[in-house]
């Protein structure tokens, strides 16, 4: 893997730090079971990412917090 522009510094918002820790984390168990080599790195950053972003939207979906309003026919917000 290659790192193409280097960045100097980075400005995370809380969200994206949350998303950040559980694609470092499924990222960590595709490489601790074997499925990194030296041509999938990308592709499997980019999944880990992938897989954050869907269990993040899913669990704000199901999860109502303290301040949101969900709409009792089940749509959504």
């Amino acid at each position: 893997m290659t790192i193409r522009n280097p960045i100097a510094a980075l400005a995370l918002e809380p969200n994206e730090i949350a998303v950040l820790q559980a694609a470092s984390r499924i990222f960590s168990a595709l490489v601790a079971a074997g499925r990194l080599d030296d041509e999938n790195g990308d592709e499997l950053v980019e999944f880990s990412v992938r897989t954050a972003v869907a269990l993040a939207r899913e669990s704000d979906r199901a999860i109502e917090s303290d301040g949101e309003v969900l709409s009792r026919s089940g749509g959504g917000r």
